[in-house]
This record gives C-alpha cells, structure tokens and sequence, in this order.
C-alpha cells in the first residue's frame, strides 16, 4: 500500500475511536503487531488490546486528534494528543473527574494496511500531573 493509504487507514481508525468504536479501532493493528514504548517489553495483540481497553475505561469517550502526519514508504510518523476526562482507574491512579490532555508522538510500519510495528512515546509525567497523583515540578 502507498503511505496515502496508510494514512486513509489510520484516519478511518481515529475515526472509529472518537465514535467510541473500540473494536473497528483495533482493526488497524495487524495479529503480529510488536507495539514499543507503552511498557517495559513491547506488546504483543492481547497485550495491545488489553492497553486500548484500559485507556478507554479510565478516559471513556476520550477524543483522538491527529495534529501532524509524516509518511514515507510504509512508515508513519505521527503527532497526537488525546483529550477527556478521567472516569475510571488508570495506571493505579483512581478516577478524579478531571480534564486532561496526553500529548504524544508514534511512529508505525504498516504491512497490507495494517500496522505491525508501532513505536510511541508520550507525556506519561504530564498526564500524571494532571491527574493529582504527582506534584507539579516546583510545588
């Protein structure tokens, strides 16, 4: 596939996660997907799976925006950020009702419109401070 339509395919699953259809989300990830950054090892489809589904229970009806896309080849490397509220238990954090924002960056190499390799990296420190559980740097 051209990286145009790799690109028409993460749109179609951004898509799918800011109609709150976590299932058609999921598709973009190939059986084979090695997902780098979110963990001390990198993640396999369950434990890929089992990542969205937690981000969706604390963050539920979440919002995904693409701020910039570069693609090459059968790579893309994207910014993002991540907007909603925090209902539900996330990362040993309980829920506060506040607003947050994740800012992040990913790069993922598609196979047959698929992703099977994603690396990502994201403000975890920042997303930690706005939820109470840390201090903010000079409090």
């Amino acid at each position: 596939m051209t990286a145009e339509q790799n690109r028409a395919v993460l749109s179609a699953a951004v898509a799918a996660w800011n109609k709150g259809d976590g299932e058609t989300y999921l598709e973009l990830y190939d059986p084979s997907v090695r997902h780098h950054g979110l963990g001390s090892v990198s993640f396999d489809q369950a434990a890929n799976r089992a990542f969205y589904e937690g981000v969706w229970a604390a963050f539920p009806g979440s919002r995904l925006t693409i701020d910039d896309t570069i693609a090459e080849g059968d790579q893309l490397a994207v910014r993002f950020h991540l907007s909603g509220e925090h209902h539900g238990e996330f990362m040993g954090v309980p829920p506060t009702g506040r607003a947050v924002i994740l800012n992040g960056q990913t790069a993922m190499r598609f196979r047959d419109g698929r992703v099977v390799e994603r690396w990502t990296s994201s403000d975890l420190l920042g997303l930690m401070i706005q939820l109470g559980a840390i201090p903010a740097p000079g409090t």
